[in-house]
């Protein structure tokens, strides 16, 4: 079989994409034309198949992703040097969307093991909670970390503080020169206690640095996203510590947390250290009422639920030029899959989505839900500009050397990861997703804070794409890192879980690497499987402060 070298995506497009490194003065034959390359074109990037004058459309994905800056020559590389920003206006629904769902007969009566909640929603884990109102309170929560984590076999090897004891005892004995620098390997098998509970997952600590300072909006966003942790299935309690007299009240947090269950019956322990006779006292009291809360949740256990019951974040970062076409039309499809089984996706980053507006307004369920997108979208972008900033700041340096030199083209990828199936609701930060089907959410593209609201708003699974890689995970859900490319599986096996790169080589198609991925998510997901990045405590958790991030 003959390997494609570049790739048109529609019709419409003017740009091929360079499935490999092409080099000046190559002929390139495509659809009965013949094009030789006036520059190198790096795998990942795009030349354009006619001469463009300066101000024309660069299309790709069949949307305007920018305009020629200067003269471009049919067969020039596409840069940041002669391309820049620009994207199709959009305007209000207009049309009716119809959607064909994608046959899910082989999963329809397929069943993950999960932790069945009392308000009906099933985990995908079963974790403590312990969390500040405060950063005030982030010392405290320290404090409890390490007087839990050891001694319920919930810490990780201590691989590297063993390392440091032998260059410790090499730098003592004087030969530390000569030893340190062969030492290759760390030794990680460093004995460590046996879990306690075996139906608990963990205890997870999260710490901030927000609660107080900032604008109301953010102490009440702060309340809103623990809330929603609070409420997240994979949560059985938690434990919040507060100070008092911080802009993030605890009544404000019961308040959150009643919108989202009325009837909520967890354990809530919430323990203000300016009541407290002392903080050894406060902590004294958090220790023992934290213990027999994890002592109870650790009578639940699995039990089977139906697909159904999957709330699946769908994120990328540190992307490249394949993003677009590879992993992310492939978490597509998993979407649409989990959309037709009753499940909920939830498609972030709305820098991210400048460009193809218009697609997901026309997409929209009803007239209401796409006046809302529209809303937020302007919402964000007047924030953007308050601040001197813009959505044609989005892309990342890394971004740019990968191919992706618009934030318009960017986001014509970025936005594949949210199928074709119609978007059912939209969420502002940090509301939480009911709706089944493909829910839009405002949050910023950076990666920690966008995947910090999605499981805020409900994910128990996220699917994370990336080209150029990244460890991002979160606390509580098991954050599933899908390679654009397949040198980036093989450099980075530690950290990447599915390798998505046999779509560019031709091996599998997008439907087939779609439904391998959703095997794979059920596997997680029944926690048969844990994912890279709950492996190495990847637990990041950013909450998102409105108008500051893209």
């Amino acid at each position: 079989m003959t390997q494609r070298v570049v790739l048109k995506l529609h019709p419409d497009d003017n740009v091929l994409i360079a499935l490999c490194d092409l080099h000046k003065g190559r002929k390139i034959d495509f659809a009965e034309r013949s094009i030789v390359l006036t520059s190198d074109v790096p795998a990942k990037h795009k030349f354009v198949t006619e001469d463009l004058l300066p101000g024309a459309d660069v299309l790709m994905y069949g949307v305007l992703v920018g305009k020629a800056t200067h003269q471009i020559e049919k067969g020039s590389v596409l840069s940041t040097r002669n391309i820049g920003h620009d994207a199709m206006p959009y305007r209000e629904k207009s049309t009716e969307h119809t959607w064909t769902p994608p046959d899910v007969s082989r999963w329809r009566d397929r069943a993950f093991l999960g932790y069945r909640r009392a308000d009906g929603q099933v985990g995908t884990r079963n974790y403590w909670l312990v969390v500040p109102l405060v950063f005030c309170e982030n010392r405290n929560i320290e404090v409890l970390k390490q007087a839990f984590e050891e001694e319920l076999g919930f810490a990780r090897p201590k691989v590297y503080r063993s390392q440091v004891a032998e260059l410790v005892r090499l730098y003592r004995e004087g030969k530390l020169d000569a030893a340190a620098r062969q030492q290759s390997e760390v030794d990680s098998r460093t004995a460590a206690k046996p879990a306690l509970f075996k139906n608990v997952d963990g205890i997870k600590f999260l710490m901030h640095q927000s609660g107080c300072g900032g604008t109301r909006e953010d102490g009440n966003n702060l309340c809103g996203l623990l809330a929603g942790y609070l409420h997240h299935p994979n949560v059985a309690g938690a434990t919040v510590l507060s100070l008092g007299c911080q802009n993030s009240q605890v009544s404000i947090l019961r308040e959150q947390v009643a919108r989202r269950d009325p009837k909520f019956n967890k354990p809530l322990l919430v323990f203000e250290q300016q009541k407290s006779g002392s903080e050894f006292q406060m902590l004294s009291e958090a220790v023992r009422e934290t213990f027999l809360g994890v002592a109870e949740a650790n009578r639940n256990s699995r039990a089977p639920a139906p697909l159904s019951n999957l709330c699946v974040g769908l994120k990328c970062g540190g992307s490249d030029g394949f993003s677009g076409i590879s992993a992310n039309p492939a978490v597509g499809h998993v979407s649409d899959l989990i959309a037709a089984l009753g499940g909920r996706t939830i498609l972030s980053e709305f820098p991210e989505l400048c460009g193809v507006e218009q697609s997901l307004i026309d997409r929209s369920a009803r007239k209401e839900v796409a006046d809302r997108f529209i809303q937020l979208m302007r919402d964000y972008a007047e924030r953007a500009k308050a601040v001197r900033s813009g959505f044609d700041m989005n892309p990342s340096p890394g971004n740019i050397k990968d191919g992706l030199v618009t934030d318009a083209m960017k986001s014509a990828g970025a936005a594949r990861k949210g199928g074709t199936s119609p978007v059912t609701a939209v969420l502002d930060y940090p509301e939480y997703a009911t709706e089944p089907g493909l829910n839009l959410q405002c949050t910023p593209g950076n990666d920690v804070e966008c995947v910090t609201a999605q499981v805020a708003a409900g994910a128990n699974v996220v699917l994370f794409t990336t080209g150029l890689g990244t460890p991002t995970g979160n606390p509580v859900a098991p954050v599933v890192k899908i390679s654009t490319n397949s040198d980036l599986a093989r450099r980075m096996q530690d950290i990447i879980d599915i390798d998505a790169g046999p779509i560019i080589a031709g091996e599998k198609s997008i439907k087939e690497m779609g439904e391998s991925i959703l095997e794979s998510i059920i596997q997680i997901a029944s926690g048969e499987i844990r994912t890279k990045a709950e492996s190495l405590g990847q637990d990041d958790f950013i909450p998102w402060k409105r108008g500051v991030s893209l």
